[in-house]
């Protein structure tokens, strides 16, 4: 089984703060869906500030319930161009924390 992992973009001129803020807001409605401790078992995802990047490990229910809440915010937050995202069809490399 191939994880489901989606990589979304932002662009340059997106004050990477906002992004991060929506982000937090995502996983408190994951959370308020699935608890908090649920949360932290099934949703994985990383961010990478200076690449200006976000993936989300959507492989389990809680990892695609907060993918579809995510999406839904920058929807309304940003402009169509402002951000992508994709799936993601090779395995990532491990990141350290």
């Amino acid at each position: 089984m191939h994880p489901e992992i989606y990589r979304y973009t932002f662009q340059p001129h997106i004050d990477f703060a906002d992004v991060e803020a929506t982000i937090v807001l995502s996983v408190w409605a994951t959370e308020a869906l699935h608890g908090e401790a649920q949360v932290r078992l099934d949703c994985g995802h990383a961010i990478d500030k200076d690449e200006r990047k976000l993936v989300i490990d959507a492989s389990t229910e809680v990892g695609m319930d907060l993918n579809r809440i995510l999406t839904g915010f920058l929807q309304r937050e940003f402009e169509p161009t402002d951000f992508t995202v994709e799936r993601v069809t090779e395995s990532p490399e491990p990141v350290s924390v």
